[in-house]
């Protein structure tokens, strides 16, 4: 097969490297390294990055499962003796739960017999060349010697069923010891050492080797970059999108993202908390962010959204869904320099007071009824989150003057952060009786034909009350329905974190009660409703509680008529 040939099946890399602007950048006094790929070569011999020095790691993936099925290969250009390393674990492992594994001996890599081109910008060596890598990892040679290498036959790993899943490798030194590590094995451990590595190694670490390669499309479950391609990124960021690349055989189409249709169900006429959330840089009064969101035509502005150079920062609204149902677009804009996962937000509207129950009609039967199981929904009924409090840390140093001038202090200060964390909780009750016009009901035992009432008592707690809502709504569910088809929306009695909810009217009630009718077939022993207590939102999520309470049924209605004869005149 000629290479002409195998480039008609081999589809590009799916890879995007990043250019970026050249400008030093300072790691806490220990060395410098430029934005364009960190040339630490004049940096401490403690920790450093000399330009050039880097390499890729590849794994064989199955397309059907995301599944390693073999054991991934650091190629590299270099001689990189004598490294500590992770034991060469690839990014879809770390993701599914793998843990760093660090060793100070064995590692191993291989220098290919056709040359890596450069994988690493920096500002010493230049650009690295998205074109360039590409046209490498859809060469015949290269792809034979890879299926050589990783024990794979040629043709089966070409066959359409399997990815090669590229990460970049950078050599550096850190803390005086010499490690390999890709992208996603440099957040974890700086995760592990409580930022030791971003303060040591910034721009080559959380820059240059994450920014390396990202999707452009996305693959293997990872999402398409279409953040910043330059300055420092979070852990998330770099654990989550980047340090990676994919190569496709066959021209099989790019997997569809994993995401439901829309990121968030609403009800109509409720309020709501709509989050994002941001990072990128540093963000403090002298060089704030702010937060634009555009629901339905109408803008909110959220002001100096503050976070450390390194972490990110949730920024959220406050905001009332329509009284229609319908499907809405949200758009989200960062100004300052810091920028969101997520720029355009889809909500879908329901109305959840369509489905009520249908009148029940004396004649109805169920021979086949059997009682079922009651619900239990994933409940939320607590969550926190954080705030980042800039503070200004000063730090005053002596100018000295000369013959004319006595010299002078100067603030070289720098702001640090603290985090204010905040919280909400949510409790609920709920309590049902027979209706009182149930001639025959004793306590809490009623005959099936009659009604129930219902009460649902909520309670919200917080150390916020502007970042959370009441809990809005309590949808409830029957049994004589499976808990399912039919339900009732219940009213909001009042307002305020102490909200209760009832029973709408009935409109099949001759006297307008606010109640819910037992079937007349319904078997004697428990009835048990379901309540789902929802809509109480918070900038983590919505908070949520299963609710259950029962009557005792006992005869039917139908034992209270009797048939008697008239008085006679």
């Amino acid at each position: 097969m000629c290479l002409k040939q195998l480039r008609g099946i081999l589809l590009a890399a799916i890879l995007f490297l990043s250019v970026l602007p050249c400008q030093p950048v300072y790691a806490v006094g220990e060395g410098n390294v430029d934005n364009g790929g960190g040339g630490m070569g004049q940096g401490t011999n403690s920790n450093k990055w000399t330009p050039g020095n880097d390499g890729v790691r590849v794994t064989v993936v199955r397309l059907s499962d995301h599944a390693v099925v073999t054991a991934p290969i650091d190629l590299t250009n270099k001689h990189p003796d004598g490294l500590g390393h992770f034991q060469k674990v690839s990014k879809l492992e770390y993701t599914n739960g793998a843990v760093l594994s660090p060793s100070m001996t064995g590692y191993t890599y291989v220098n290919p017999a056709q040359s890596l081109p450069k994988i690493m910008s920096s500002q010493s060596l230049g650009q690295a060349s998205i074109a360039q890598i590409k046209s490498y990892f859809t060469d015949e040679q290269v792809i034979r010697s890879i299926a050589n290498l990783t024990g794979m036959d040629f043709n089966v790993l070409i066959n359409g069923e399997y990815r090669l899943l590229i990460e970049p490798v950078a050599y550096v030194t850190f803390q005086g010891v010499k490690i390999a590590m890709t992208a996603t094995e440099a957040a974890l451990y700086d995760e592990q050492t409580s930022g030791a590595v971003r303060s040591r190694l910034p721009s080559v670490a959380f820059q240059n080797l994450p920014l390396a390669m990202f999707l452009e499309v996305p693959d293997l479950g990872y999402p398409a970059w279409d953040g910043p391609t330059s300055g420092i990124r979070s852990n998330h960021e770099v654990k989550t999108a980047l340090g990676l690349g994919v190569v496709r055989f066959n021209e099989a189409p790019p997997e569809a993202p994993e995401v439901s249709a829309f990121d968030y169900e609403y009800r109509t006429n409720t309020e709501v908390i709509t989050p994002v959330n941001v990072s990128g840089g540093q963000s403090d009064p002298d060089h704030a962010v702010s937060v634009t969101f555009n629901v339905a035509g109408r803008s909110y502005t959220v002001d100096n959204v503050y976070y450390p150079e390194g972490d990110s920062q949730l920024a959220w609204i406050r905001w009332t869904t329509p009284d229609e149902p319908q499907t809405m677009t949200i758009t989200v804009r960062v100004h300052g320099g810091g920028s969101v996962g997520k720029g355009t937000i889809n909500v879908n509207i329901v109305d959840l007071d369509e489905n009520p129950p249908p009148d029940p009609n004396a004649d109805d039967r169920n021979d086949s009824f059997t009682r079922p199981s009651v619900p239990n929904n994933a409940q939320v009924t607590s969550a926190s989150w954080g705030v980042w409090r800039p503070w200004w840390y000063e730090y005053w140093v002596w100018h000295s003057g000369d013959d004319d001038d006595d010299g002078y202090w100067c603030d070289h200060g720098w702001w640090e952060f603290d985090l204010d964390r905040y919280s909400a909780s949510l409790s609920g009750s709920m309590h049902i009786t027979p209706d009182e016009k149930a001639p025959t009901a004793s306590g809490r035992t009623l005959k099936s034909g009659y009604g129930i009432n219902e009460k649902v008592t909520t309670r919200v707690s917080t150390s916020q009350s502007s970042a959370v809502t009441a809990a809005q709504n309590a949808v409830t569910y029957f049994p004589e329905f499976q808990y399912q088809g039919f339900w009732r929306l219940l009213d909001r009695m009042g307002g305020g974190y102490n909200m209760t909810h009832e029973f709408k009217e009935n409109r099949y009630s001759t006297y307008n009660r606010r109640t819910h009718f037992l079937p007349i077939w319904y078997p004697d022993g428990s009835y048990t409703p379901y309540t789902w207590l929802i809509d109480c939102w918070t900038p983590a999520g919505m908070l949520s509680m299963n609710l259950t309470d029962s009557v005792t049924v006992s005869g039917n209605l139908w034992s209270d008529w009797h048939i008697a004869p008239q008085n006679p005149d």
